[in-house]
């Protein structure tokens, strides 16, 4: 399969559906296929309907007219509901020209000559194997046969006629051209500038899901369901907002470090009267309660004996320091046996308002806790913070069947490379996003398997020293997707480097894949992609692969 870019493009006729899909289908792995690329000219806007690139042939512009063509001696015609007079010779050969002219003016492609050609097809009509015009001779044409057979030889076969003077392109060749069309390259103010655009977009669909909020002053047991993407934490944040304005004693909780660090930061921007009364951890809280404090390597500590010990501690509070609301971001995180320290923190424990966010696909540690009381479900289906390519990549993934609302942006890159060198072609990538334009501060490097050495160092020297660099402006942040959930950067470089034993494959590549909002880059095996992920996520992973 050839890279295809777009991985699916949007057709205004069948005839162009219909060529696509037959070069889809012959054109080898390094080669390209591109449809409706705009050039602009003193003229007016052009467009190329298929730009085919062939390694170890050249470029072939084609210009696609469905219906029946036919040739009056002077003019083409084009029949169909209605006749018209078409050039379609003259439209491939003006395009190719600024196509040529488009390369020529960039400095990555120095002038370097290849093979260009230009072809059309017309893909529901049959034209005479003795067919000629002196500026469209038969082999320049592919007819409904022709598509039906292999197009894809007969452009190759195309190019050594038109011309030959020209040596071959190669794979690379190839690369340089897709880089320059799809504008990978651009300048950093474009890049920061496109990425704050879309940011002040993903923030107002995000806060149009606050529609949701007035209802819940009607609901005080409340599950909040939504896939990676669709705002769950701000909408968090927000309902601890209104709470707390309202007069409430309330409590923001979440299991991840990092996410509480986010949480903290975040709620002290409010003005005082709108700040809960405690954000952080679902732990944390038992140790500021006066339970002691347990080591990171004791995981019967933190599953068991705290939660346990906070019920306890809870009895002992009196009421006014207990909370009339608790809000849970990432509750799927949370335990069995953690629920009830939960509920015990609520100073009613029959009127009490408890708001869980959860996203079932994200159940990335084994525990499959679920409150002991019931909570009234309300879903979130829309994805409002990544961008659509990114939200298509993991689509299949989410338990919730999402409409994506993020907006374009740019294609996923997939890196294919084995698990053992998904890191430094990861950090290889990094390096690709920097020259780019992206800031350090934009980007983050996660794995699925073993921790980035950079991450060790960082960690060796504390948790907290360690998630201050998510804030550090001259620093990409390297982590893994087992902290990163409720977090996301504009950037994200997905090492997918292992998934463990624990049987979570699927959804740490769920949380991975989700990250980003607006540029993805993925590494790894495409073979274990498609075992751990599913066809669909293979599918829209390796049919955008430019590597």
């Amino acid at each position: 399969m050839p890279h295809c870019i777009p991985p699916d493009p949007q057709f205004t006729n069948a005839g162009e559906r219909a060529v696509w899909a037959a070069l889809e289908r012959t054109l080898g792995p390094d080669d390209v296929l591109m449809a409706n690329v705009r050039f602009t000219d003193p003229a007016g806007d052009r467009e190329a309907d298929l730009i085919v690139g062939l390694a170890g042939g050249g470029i072939v512009v084609v210009e696609v007219k469905g219906g029946s063509l036919a040739h009056n001696g002077q003019h083409w015609m084009q029949h169909g509901a209605t006749s018209k007079r078409v050039d379609p010779v003259g439209q491939a050969t003006r395009v190719k020209y600024l196509l040529r002219d488009y390369l020529d003016a960039d400095p990555r492609w120095q002038r370097r000559r290849i093979r260009f050609g230009h072809a059309v097809a017309f893909p529901f009509t049959n034209v005479s194997p003795d067919f000629a015009l002196p500026d469209c001779p038969r082999w320049m044409v592919l007819d409904r046969a022709d598509v039906a057979a292999d197009p894809a030889e007969l452009l190759g076969l195309l190019l050594e006629q038109q011309e030959n003077e020209n040596p071959p392109a190669l794979a690379h060749d190839l690369l340089d051209v897709v880089d320059i069309l799809t504008g990978r390259m651009r300048p950093q103010r474009d890049v920061l500038a496109l990425m704050e655009h879309r940011e002040a977009e993903a923030n107002l669909l995000t806060e149009r899901q606050a529609i949701i909020l007035p209802a819940l002053r009607l609901l005080n047991r409340v599950e909040i369901r939504g896939g990676a993407g669709s705002g769950k934490t701000w909408l968090a944040v927000e309902q601890a907002r209104r709470l707390a304005a309202d007069g409430r004693r309330v409590a923001l909780m979440c299991y991840s470090r990092g996410l509480a660090e986010f949480l903290t930061r975040w709620v002290a921007t409010l003005k005082p009267r709108e700040r809960p009364a405690y954000v952080g951890t679902f732990h944390q809280l038992g140790v500021e309660w006066g339970a002691p404090p347990g080591s990171d390597d004791d995981s019967e500590y933190w599953e068991v004996t705290l939660p346990n010990a906070m019920v306890q501690l809870a009895e002992r509070r009196e009421l006014s320091e207990r909370f009339d609301a608790v809000i849970i971001d990432e509750a799927q995180d949370f335990a069995e046996a953690w629920w009830p320290a939960v509920l015990s923190a609520l100073a009613d424990d029959e009127e009490g308002s408890l708001y869980a966010f959860v996203d079932e696909g994200q159940r990335v540690f084994a525990r499959g806790g679920r409150p002991p009381i019931p909570l009234v479900p309300i879903v979130l289906d829309e994805n409002v913070r990544n961008t659509k390519p990114i939200a298509q990549t993991f689509g299949s993934l989410a338990v919730t069947q999402m409409r994506y609302r993020g907006g374009d942006g740019d294609p996923v890159l997939f890196i294919p490379c084995s698990e053992a060198d998904a890191i430094s072609r990861a950090d290889d990538a990094v390096d690709e996003l920097l020259a780019e334009g992206w800031l350090p501060e934009h980007v983050a490097l996660l794995t699925t398997g073993s921790r980035h050495p950079e991450q060790r160092e960082r960690q060796a020297r504390g948790q907290r020293d360690y998630w201050s660099t998510f804030w550090d402006a001259d620093q990409v942040f390297y982590g893994h997707v087992l902290g990163f959930k409720g977090l996301e950067r504009p950037a994200v470089v997905l090492a997918v480097n292992g998934f463990g034993a624990d049987g979570r494959g699927r959804e740490k590549l769920y949380v991975g894949l989700s990250r980003a909002r607006d540029r993805l880059v993925v590494c790894g095996d495409p073979e274990r992609l498609r075992e751990v992920g599913g066809e669909a996520v293979y599918q829209r992973l390796t049919r955008g692969d430019l590597t």
